[in-house]
């Protein structure tokens, strides 16, 4: 069986994509290639390659799962990722006071779903992040790509940075 290569399986129900029929593999000898289903998202952002050649199986993540991204792109800080498979993002933004003719210094946290083939996170780096369905109660968006940062010494909880 050239083609077929499970997924990996550490949740309690077997796991599979949605999108590939994986009996007929195991009838007949698949053929020469991957038998694992990846789609562009569109919109300038690259499919990782951890996505393609990857050995997950995530049904909302927007590259191999049935997620679409419409609607917002932004940028955001991650100040947490203990969740599994979910990120804590920080927005700052700059709010003008009216009586006063200044500006104020506000921020917002949104948790967003961040897919396998994104191994790496830490605390501090920069991620873009697209709208989507809502995935849960609080998730409605989804990381569509990955930038490190460059200073681990720094405090991201309360860092303020406006992209």
């Amino acid at each position: 069986m050239s083609g077929f290569k499970e997924a990996d399986q550490t949740e309690k129900a077997y796991q599979k994509q949605d999108a590939i029929f994986i009996g007929k593999s195991r009838a007949v000898k698949a053929k020469k290639g991957s038998m694992r289903y990846y789609k562009s998202i569109g919109l300038g952002f690259k499919t990782p390659k951890e996505a393609i050649e990857g050995n997950y199986v995530d049904k909302k993540c927007p590259f191999t799962g049935n997620v679409s991204i419409r609607g917002r792109i932004l940028k955001g800080m991650i100040i947490s990722h203990k969740m599994k498979r979910t990120i804590v993002v920080r927005r700052d933004y700059l709010q003008f006071v009216s009586k006063y003719r200044r500006f104020e210094k506000r921020h917002s946290n949104m948790s967003v779903h961040c897919s396998p083939c994104f191994p790496n996170l830490s605390e501090g780096d920069v991620v873009t992040i697209g709208q989507c369905r809502p995935l849960s109660k609080t998730v409605k968006f989804n990381v569509l790509e990955h930038q490190p940062t460059k200073n681990k010494s720094m405090n991201v909880k309360k860092i303020f940075r406006v992209f």
